[in-house]
């Protein structure tokens, strides 16, 4: 899991405890935690396409004979 979806789920719990907390702002509070859903979709949505994108190159790196070559000293 990426750092920013993990980050986006947290403020999500921070704003669902805030809402109960704090009944004066509470609607405030539930527009925040939705718009931090939405950002953590968005965020894993994003990381599994990137993710999908570079096994498209390795796969495609790989038919055309190219191989990484690990270089330790040098």
């Amino acid at each position: 899991m990426k750092i920013s979806v993990l980050v986006c789920l947290l403020f999500v719990q921070y704003e669902k405890h805030e809402s109960k907390k704090d009944p004066e702002h509470a609607r405030k509070h539930r527009i925040e935690e939705e718009i931090a859903a939405a950002a953590a979709v968005g965020s894993g949505g994003y990381a599994f396409h990137e993710k999908h994108e570079k096994k498209e190159a390795k796969e495609e790196a790989e038919e055309y004979g190219e191989k990484k070559k690990h270089h330790f000293f040098g």
